[in-house]
């Protein structure tokens, strides 16, 4: 008997809904099969079978919500095996108990704490927590977020814990107590609750840590675009025919990257084991969806043209919002843009999205004074505000990044030397 086991569908997922089962028991799959959908915090996507044989039973009716990851979902029997039992009830348990086994090959192994939670190790950790002998599950993490990094496996005794975590302090919680809106003078009936969906709360976790635990600091600086808004109107003149548009925020993807390359300290992340400087401009654009919001990437946007970037953008926006996005299509971005000036905002801060190093908010171009010559002119400006994690991007070289996308932005045709 083999089990089938809810996959990690990505990096971050702990859990999720099992929107549909494509096969009931009895029914005889083969690797590669697609056997159900699963619905995450981002996407809906299919699940495909890694064994052969036959499905014995079903232990997660279609439907149910939080299922954690490494559930048993179902049973599967080589072919030839003992009869099936019947098919469970569409009252089954929501999740199975997380077995101790390590998951199918389909699903992404997850190292699990004693209380079953996610625990996270750096890679030096875990080679040097092998070779001392160290159980992880009794390593307190002193690293961000709780990570067990060298530091805390150097404390350990073999076979037990890191000395830190022995002593007998518990460590004090970073989680702020919520208080129920009665208790702040809401009165009851006054407002509808809307549940939380799986999105808007891995938004709220990881934006919370985020500004919680990133030094972070911004910088904002004005750009005149009517030289930006000229040349688009010439690409495209030229596009017409094939039906491409290019977008303000096409330009904005492809002058972040190429400002990137030329500042190459500002597209770096900060890791534990030192700073990551990245060999390529991987651009997430923030959408905003159904119940929160998605980075889609595109992927060494510095190589691309902006016919290219356009249609990717119109393309990874569309399915983003019919949540049909691959991971590996909104996960790992070097760098963000966030673009809210189609809504008239003038200039925002953004929360960075770890382990990004920097963010760049996008505000709206509007004509105001300016002076030119010593004499009043009127240009046609647009505010931008990128934040930095002063860990990874100090001032210096957040003001070389917007002094290059700057010049980018204002005579769009320095990208091409």
């Amino acid at each position: 008997m083999t089990d089938i086991l809810m996959p990690a569908l990505s990096p971050t997922m702990e859990e999720g809904t099992l929107a549909k089962w494509l096969v009931k028991a009895g029914d005889t799959i083969k690797a590669g099969d697609v056997i159900a959908e699963i619905e995450t915090d981002k996407a809906t996507m299919e699940v495909e079978a890694v064994d052969e044989g036959v499905v014995d039973s079903i232990l997660v009716s279609a439907g149910t919500e939080g299922v954690k990851v490494n559930a048993v979902i179902a049973k599967l029997k080589d072919e030839g095996g003992a009869a099936a039992p019947a098919e469970a009830p569409k009252s089954a348990p929501s999740a199975a108990p997380v077995p101790t086994a390590a998951p199918a090959p389909a699903a992404v192994a997850l190292p699990l704490a004693a209380d079953g939670s996610r625990l996270f190790a750096s890679p030096l950790a875990k080679r040097l927590a092998a070779s001392k002998g160290v159980d992880l599950k009794g390593v307190a993490g002193s690293g961000p977020h709780g990570r067990i990094i060298k530091a805390d496996i150097d404390k350990a005794q073999p076979g037990g814990a890191a000395t830190a975590a022995s002593s007998g302090a518990a460590a004090p919680s970073t989680e702020r107590k919520a208080r129920s809106l009665e208790q702040q003078g809401i009165a009851p009936g006054s407002y509808d609750l809307v549940p939380l969906n799986g999105m808007r709360t891995v938004i709220a976790k990881r934006l919370t840590e985020s500004f919680r635990d990133i030094p972070h600091f911004p910088l904002t600086m004005d750009l005149e675009i009517d030289g930006l808004l000229a040349a688009r109107g010439r690409i495209n003149a030229l596009l017409e025919k094939e039906g491409v548009k290019v977008s303000v925020n096409d330009i904005v993807i492809k002058a972040s990257a190429m400002a990137l390359k030329r500042v190459p300290g500002a597209n770096a992340s900060f890791t534990p084991e030192g700073i990551a400087m990245h060999h390529h401009a991987d651009i997430a654009m923030a959408v905003a969806i159904d119940g929160g919001l998605i980075t889609p990437i595109i992927r060494a946007a510095e190589t691309k043209g902006l016919a290219q970037i356009a249609k990717e953008t119109k393309d990874l926006s569309g399915r983003a919002r019919a949540m049909k996005l691959a991971p590996q299509e909104f996960q790992g971005g070097t760098f963000s843009v966030s673009n809210l000036g189609m809504f008239g905002i003038k200039t925002f801060s953004s929360i960075i999205n770890e382990p990004q190093g920097a963010i760049l908010s996008v505000g709206a171009g509007e004509q105001r004074a300016v002076v030119k010559n010593g004499q009043l002119a009127v240009a046609t400006v647009m505010s931008v505000t990128l934040t930095c994690d002063h860990r990874v991007v100090d001032g210096a070289i957040g003001a070389e990044f917007l002094m290059a996308f700057k010049a980018f932005i204002e005579d769009p045709s320095t990208m091409l030397v």
